[in-house]
């Protein structure tokens, strides 16, 4: 069965505080153009969670949100971040509402209840818990692997911890009988320098990893994600450099795309840092990167010129490196083929000629089989559009649902796309896999000037 929705979290994340309603969003896109698909949600816990709303309709390609909301409690989660007793089934199925008994009120529950259950396409979702509170609670137990597990799921923690919560986060940690595991996992996640200023034994942790790694004050910076205190060195031109070196020769770049600190490590590039700086062994940020797996980092770097070619000691390319450690996603940025469909997506017309200088594929597809010229299509990006057929993107190409480009620009209502993709030779009587014509989705959709300029051109309806 083709997917019908997709859906925005894979999981239902919780941000727990106790005694309070806490609350999740997910998100439905619909993935077909035909139809209109109805949704039931179900909690295997209902006297935990209520959901809002229940059921509904979601209008091709568009999208419907539903909130999850936890009940106030009284106690902790017995296990976090992971609840095994806790999930949620998401019902899916086209909708054909039957019309032979118009007396009956309708009930999306109802209508649900009368399709067999084989006709439906079913998405379980997992019940994560996370937040400070947690944390705390955590760190208060000692709980390391707790501690740990939540820092992983929730890797921006750290960052969105004020001053007073870090400072509490840190002292509760150095009061347990053996602290040292517990500090050491908080400052390995980027616990905000100003909460340790008072504490001797983390002071020494910082300085003694100075010492050992032959760090500058720039690399414990990039090392925490202290973005004020880069550009403060930075201002104050108390940083020797911004490419300075420690003993293995990374820069503090290195160090903060090694640590995951994005933000950090956006801050220096766009300060000058040298993007391509390498290594002793060669390797650049991207390589770091790549070996993470870390797919928002490739992307800022890629984006902000970082050069995915260079090798290093080995003779590996970051593509390389991504391939070997089964990084499917990276893997597919670092061939530039996600780039060139977001690209074409906003309608970054500058942006996508760069990629395609720099050798980028026009023939990537993402889950969907959207490629490139699908997804300028369905925006109404004539333009892009017009570059992409002219660098020799197959407007014949055809989705998971079997839609071409022009069945997408029609989708967008966008007459002057249709026209570019018609004039330059794309089949105007083509049929997705449900046999629906171009002129065919524009007369469903109420598209008059479409429908006309369609029929004029020899179009005909799958009606």
């Amino acid at each position: 069965m083709e997917k019908l929705v997709e859906l925005s979290e894979q999981e239902v994340r919780i941000d727990f505080t106790l005694n309070c309603k806490c609350r999740a969003n997910v998100r439905l896109r619909s993935l077909t153009a035909t139809t209109p698909i109805a949704f039931k949600v179900q909690t295997s816990s209902p006297e935990k969670f209520m959901v809002n709303p229940p059921t509904g309709l979601i209008s091709p390609l568009s999208y419907a949100t539903f909130q999850v909301i936890l009940k106030p409690q009284n106690h902790f989660p017995t296990t976090y971040p992971r609840s095994p007793s806790d999930n949620f089934l998401v019902k899916t199925s086209r909708f054909f509402p039957d019309s032979s008994d118009s007396t009956r009120p309708f009930s999306i529950t109802s209508w649900f209840l009368s399709i067999p259950n084989c006709s439906t396409e079913d998405y379980k979702l997992k019940v994560v818990f996370v937040g400070p509170m947690l944390l705390h609670h955590a760190v208060s137990r000692g709980d390391c692997g707790s501690a740990k597990n939540l820092i992983k799921k929730q890797k921006s923690i750290m960052a969105e911890l004020s001053q007073r919560e870090s400072e509490a986060l840190i002292r509760v940690a150095t009061e347990l009988a053996n602290p040292e595991s517990m500090v050491n996992l908080l400052l390995e996640a980027g616990l905000k320098i100003e909460a340790r200023v008072q504490l001797d034994n983390v002071n020494y942790k910082v300085d003694s990893e100075r010492i050992s790694k032959g760090w500058e004050k720039l690399h414990v910076a990039a090392a925490f994600d202290r973005t004020e205190e880069v550009l403060e060195f930075v201002k104050m031109k108390k940083a020797r450099s911004l490419d300075c070196r420690d003993n293995d020769g990374r820069t503090p770049l290195h160090v903060a795309v090694g640590k995951g600190n994005i933000k950090c490590a956006r801050v220096l590039v766009e300060l000058g840092a040298d993007k391509d700086a390498r290594s002793r062994d060669g390797r650049t940020a991207l390589h770091r990167a790549a070996v993470n797996g870390d797919r928002r980092m490739v992307e800022m770097l890629i984006e902000m010129g970082a050069d995915p070619t260079i090798a290093n000691d080995r003779g590996c390319t970051p593509l390389d490196i991504a391939r070997d450690k089964g990084h499917k996603k990276v893997s597919e940025i670092l061939e530039r083929g996600d780039l060139v469909i977001t690209a074409a997506r906003k309608g970054d017309l500058e942006n996508l000629q760069w990629l395609l200088q720099k050798g980028a594929t026009i023939k990537h597809r993402d889950e969907y089989g959207f490629t490139a010229l699908h997804a300028a299509a369905i925006e109404g990006h004539k333009d892009v559009v017009q570059k992409l057929i002219e660098s020799g993107s197959d407007f014949e190409s055809q989705d998971r649902e079997g839609h071409t480009p022009l069945h997408l620009a029609v989708v967008a209502g966008s007459l002057e796309t249709v026209e570019v993709l018609v004039n330059e030779g794309a089949d105007i009587n083509v049929n997705t896999k449900f046999r629906a014509t171009p002129l065919h989705m524009a007369t469903i959709l109420g598209y008059d000037d479409i429908a006309e300029f369609l029929i004029s051109r020899g179009g005909f309806s799958s009606l």
